[in-house]
C-alpha cells in the first residue's frame, strides 16, 4: 500500500516566503543601484559662449543699449529634458535693467542646444563714478561665479572709463525617467560683463 502524502509543514511554507522576500529585497536594491548610477536625474549646465552688444549709446550720462548673449545647454540625462519657467535678468548696480523669458523647449537626452537672446535694454543712468582708468588682468579672471565660460584680458591691459554689468540666467524644467519617476531639475549662471563706456565694446565676461 502507498502511504498517504502528508501536507507541507509550516517550517517550509515560512522558508518559501523568507527566500521570495530576500529575493525581492535583493531585486529592489539591484533596481536602485542602477537607478542612482546610470538614469540618477543631473541638472542641466550652461556655458555662455558670447556676449556682444549690437548697438551702445550714451547721451546725458545715460546708457541705451541691445544686449546679445549667446549660451549652450548640455542635457547630461537619459532622458529628454523639459524647460519652462526660464528667464535671463540684466543688473547693473544692483537693480534690474533688463528681463525676458526663455521660451519653453525640450532638448533631447545627452544632446547640447545652442541658444540666443537678443533684447534692447531701456535707458538707465550711469553710475555717478564709473570706473576710472583701471588694470584689468589677472585679478578679474580670478574671480566669478563659478560655472560656465569667461573670457578674458592680457595682463597689465589698461583701458578707459568701464561699466560693468551682470546677467542671470535660471532654467528650469524636468525630466521622466523611465516613464513614471518625474523629477524637477534646475541650473543657474551668473556672468560679470565688463562694458567700455567709450564705444560699448566688450572687454570680457566671466561666468
Amino acid at each position: 500500500m502507498s502511504k498517504p502524502h502528508r501536507p507541507p509543514s509550516g517550517r517550509t511554507n515560512l522558508a518559501s516566503c523568507i527566500v521570495a522576500t530576500i529575493f525581492l529585497i535583493f531585486l529592489v536594491i539591484i533596481i536602485l543601484i542602477v537607478f542612482f548610477t546610470v538614469f540618477k536625474p543631473k541638472d542641466p549646465k550652461i556655458s555662455v559662449n558670447s556676449v556682444q552688444l549690437p548697438s551702445f549709446s550714451v547721451s546725458n550720462n545715460t546708457v541705451n543699449f541691445t544686449f546679445s548673449q549667446y549660451v549652450s545647454v548640455k542635457n547630461p540625462n537619459r532622458a529628454v529634458f523639459s524647460h519652462f519657467d526660464s528667464t535671463l535678468q540684466l543688473l547693473y548696480s544692483g537693480s534690474q535693467i533688463g528681463f525676458m523669458f526663455i521660451p519653453a523647449g525640450k532638448i533631447d537626452a545627452g544632446r547640447t542646444q545652442y541658444m540666443a537672446a537678443t533684447f534692447a535694454v531701456e535707458s538707465f543712468p550711469l553710475s555717478a563714478s564709473p570706473d576710472a582708468v583701471v588694470n584689468v588682468g589677472p585679478a578679474f579672471n580670478d574671480g566669478g561665479f563659478g560655472g560656465g565660460g569667461q573670457t578674458g584680458f592680457n595682463n597689465g591691459y589698461r583701458v578707459g572709463p568701464t561699466m560693468e554689468i551682470e546677467s542671470r540666467i535660471h532654467m528650469a524644467g524636468r525630466v521622466r525617467v523611465l516613464h513614471f519617476f518625474t523629477h524637477h531639475l534646475e541650473t543657474k549662471v551668473g556672468c560679470r560683463v565688463v562694458i567700455a563706456v567709450s564705444d560699448g565694446s566688450v572687454l570680457g565676461f566671466h561666468c
